[in-house]
């Protein structure tokens, strides 16, 4: 049986509205709620501001005709039982929650071109075998790439991940993991590419590299962060992927539902138009509605567009901002086709988790990559009996959707519909014939109902840059404002936007002394 959010009510508004907040998150995004659950299990007082109706974000679920959809991916990294990465079993244990899971034994079944095949095994070594079967040429290069990788995950995995903004963290983990700092700190300016180039001349298999990073950075192996890749090509045969059972819109719900059992407080249908200043300060912020309240500390959970463009828009942006939009551009969005499919559609050997590219020079194309997650393959509630939920997605452009009357979205959405569905025939022949249930998203979609710039999905290098070193912490220039979420440190993905919560906690709670 799966929980619901406990929604706060109007009769509230008084009270949330005359509260000495300490903290006020606007936002409620993985990132988001890792921040106020952590304040609020260290005692702070806290209230998240949320403009739609449940909380999530892109990690958030709709439900159509007795179907339970992930709004976003269904990939899920963090709910390992081992080591310090495992964010998500962390960040719902602070508030006493826990999530039952169903493990994945495959993370992707790649299908792309020259009909190069591969499976990503949950077990290290047959991933590594069945990729060095397909290059035997290249079997020791894959080894030592891979085996980086591992380097970099392990000196991550042996520390608390904390904020890198707070010199006593700092120092405590350096006297207590000196080694796995200087690694870590080796690696910080380096990208997946430079390391995969030390090792791999294959021109196909440094393609399959560039996938490798593209399918949760939207970027290539050259502009990924190697440390980012670290933790991603070691963790998910480490922790693995495991699906939350009834989606994972219940991470969300628990963690909301956590931070009211701690005395935090959620309010959901309050869209913040507007951050509070009070000379250079911010103390608070302003609702859709006219409300205001006021908090010591304000945490925006927005894209850094957001919160610099539209909730500070009053501001002059800050030199430090200017700098970094010069280091980073906005991701693109997806179109986004969620299907309810007949059950016999799908062979028993079918994996959760696909990725189709039929030619590498359109790889970052709009539509040039489908993604495809078949959660009820490992939760089989989430759709009605003798069904199954397809979510196919693609990267795609806002600018592709803009300027058209009602009738010409909506003849457009069609198009690209089917589109998609046609080309999945080669994954999934007969799709077209087993559709029960269709519904389109486009980056106007993403853009209206998470409140995203454009409909991205967070900040993507504009070249190439020293891996990690221009991403920005939690702070930032404007006093008493701090950003979470994917566009600081560490980056875009579930795990990582929570590495960011737990940093941000951590920062706002030593600067507020708690």
């Amino acid at each position: 049986m799966t929980s619901q959010p406990a929604i706060s009510t109007s009769a509230q508004t008084g009270s949330i509205a005359t509260t000495n907040w300490d903290a006020i998150v606007i936002g409620s995004g993985m990132g988001g709620l890792v921040t106020a659950t952590q304040l609020a299990s260290k005692g702070a007082k806290v209230l998240v501001l949320e403009r739609y109706t449940i909380p999530g974000g892109s990690g958030g679920y709709f439900e159509r005709n007795g179907y339970r959809f992930d709004a976003g991916a269904s990939m899920i990294f963090g709910f390992g039982t081992d080591g310090t990465t495992n964010l998500l079993t962390r960040a719902l244990a602070a508030v006493d929650a826990t999530i039952e899971t169903i493990p994945d034994p495959v993370q992707i079944h790649y299908h792309l071109p020259n009909d190069l095949k591969v499976k990503v095994h949950r077990d290290y070594e047959q991933f590594i075998q069945e990729l060095g079967d397909r290059f035997p040429h290249e079997r020791q290069g894959i080894r030592q790439f891979y085996d980086e990788c591992w380097s970099i995950f392990n000196s991550l995995n042996a520390m608390e991940l904390l904020s890198l903004e707070e010199l006593g963290y700092l120092m405590r983990v350096f006297f207590s993991n000196p080694f796995a700092c200087l690694n870590l700190a080796k690696y910080l300016p380096q990208n997946a590419g430079d390391i995969a180039r030390r090792y791999i001349t294959d021109p196909e298999l440094l393609k399959f590299i560039d996938i490798e990073c593209y399918c949760w950075s939207v970027v290539p192996a050259d502009l990924t962060p190697a440390i980012n890749a670290g933790m991603v090509f070691s963790d998910r045969h480490y922790g693995g992927i495991n699906y939350p059972k009834g989606g994972v819109g219940q991470i969300a719900i628990e963690l909301a539902n956590g931070l009211e059992r701690h005395g935090g407080t959620i309010r959901y249908k309050s869209r913040v138009t507007e951050i509070l200043m009070e000379g250079n300060r911010a103390i608070g912020v302003k609702l859709a509605t006219g409300e205001e309240f006021r908090a010591r500390r304000v945490i925006s959970n927005a894209t850094r567009w957001d919160t610099f463009d539209k909730l500070l828009s009053n501001a002059t942006l800050p030199p430090a901002e200017q700098k970094w939009r010069t280091r980073y551009k906005k991701s693109p969005s997806f179109l986004s086709l969620h299907l309810g499919v007949t059950a016999d559609l799908l062979p028993p050997d079918t994996e959760c988790h696909h990725i189709l590219v039929e030619d590498w020079e359109k790889m970052e194309d709009p539509e040039g990559t489908i993604f495809v997650s078949i959660p009820t393959l490992l939760d089989p509630s989430l759709a009605p009996e003798g069904h199954h939920i397809i979510h196919a997605f693609t990267p795609d452009w806002i600018d592709r959707w803009q300027n058209l009357s009602p009738t010409e979205y909506e003849q457009k959405k069609e198009a690209a519909a089917w589109n998609l569905i046609t080309r999945l025939e080669v994954i999934f022949p007969g799709i077209s014939k087993a559709i029960d249930y269709l519904e389109v998203g486009t980056a106007r979609t993403h853009r209206r109902f998470l409140g995203r710039v454009d409909g991205s999905y967070g900040p993507i290098p504009q070249r190439k840059l020293l891996g990690l070193l221009g991403m920005p912490f939690n702070r930032t220039s404007v006093p008493g404002l701090y950003c979470v979420g994917d566009s600081t440190f560490p980056g875009q993905g579930l795990n990582a936007v929570a590495f960011s919560g737990f940093a941000c906690a951590h920062r706002v709670a030593v600067d507020l002394g708690i």
